[in-house]
């Protein structure tokens, strides 16, 4: 937790917010100790193989789940919480003050596998395994719940072209994007035998750009917490109307321009 709470200070040092506050969130699972293969993923700093400055803040001194509550405390109504994450610190929140559900206007999170295999598992994709639990209190709060799941990420990708873009900008976040990717291409096409990558958080916060990128669907959604080969699977029943809406189709060729067009 601290690496991914200093990745999160030294990136907005070099995107110029370094007065965003960031909160550092919890360090093991509801129930389980982290298992997760980090390294292979992500590289050794978390960011693949970006070179980061040093960050010109610290972290506030709250934990994460209970700067959400008072956030949303003081705007009832008029915050939505993106996750792009394992879903510990929103349990720890619900946890702590079950008000919070009815305080922010909803969540969108980047996680789940609603119509097709897991990522991690044959059932389950990484952010709901690591900690099935906090998912499963997730969607079982009385909030509004927006899922961009494996459905749509895997589809919107980055070819190397697209990279090399980047890399052209001469820009901080341009050459950040450049050195980061590489390592990410190379791990998905060790999988998959294709060189793109999926850019499956950056598809979460395109939801929150423009929702009209994604189709969306009304289901209800369970997280199975069970000790078998299924959990973490996101089981779902599509219905006519719900709280819960799971993203089922995405306009790639609009993410890609949507993506190339913010990142300057």
């Amino acid at each position: 937790m601290a690496t991914t709470t200093r990745n999160a200070l030294a990136v907005l040092t070099l995107a110029g917010c370094e007065a965003v506050p960031v909160a550092m969130g919890a360090a093991q699972p509801l129930r389980r100790a982290f298992r997760g293969a980090r390294g292979e993923v992500h590289g050794e700093s978390g960011l693949g193989d970006a070179i980061l400055p040093e960050p010109t803040a610290r972290p506030i001194d709250v934990p994460a789940h209970e700067f959400i509550i008072e956030r949303a405390r003081q705007s009832p109504g008029d915050i939505w919480l993106l996750a792009i994450a394992p879903l510990t610190n929103l349990a720890l929140a619900l946890q702590a003050e079950p008000r919070v559900a009815d305080w922010l206007a909803g969540v969108v999170l980047m996680g789940g596998a609603y119509t097709r295999p897991g990522n991690i598992t044959a059932y389950a994709e990484a952010n709901m395994y690591h900690d099935p639990e906090a998912a499963a209190m997730v969607f079982a709060a009385p909030w509004r719940v927006t899922a961009i799941g494996l459905d749509v990420t895997l589809q919107a990708t980055l070819d190397e072209a697209a990279i090399a873009r980047f890399g052209m900008l001469g820009t901080p976040a341009g050459d950040f994007v450049s050195q980061a990717v590489p390592h990410y291409l190379n791990f998905y096409h060790g999988r998959s035998g294709h060189r793109e990558v999926p850019m499956h958080d950056p598809a979460a916060v395109g939801f929150f750009i423009d929702p009209t990128l994604f189709e969306t669907r009304p289901a209800h959604v369970t997280v199975d917490t069970s000790d078998t080969a299924a959990r973490g699977q996101t089981q779902t029943v599509f219905t006519d109307s719900s709280r819960y809406h799971v993203a089922t189709g995405v306009d790639v060729p609009r993410f890609r321009q949507i993506l190339e067009d913010r990142i300057v």
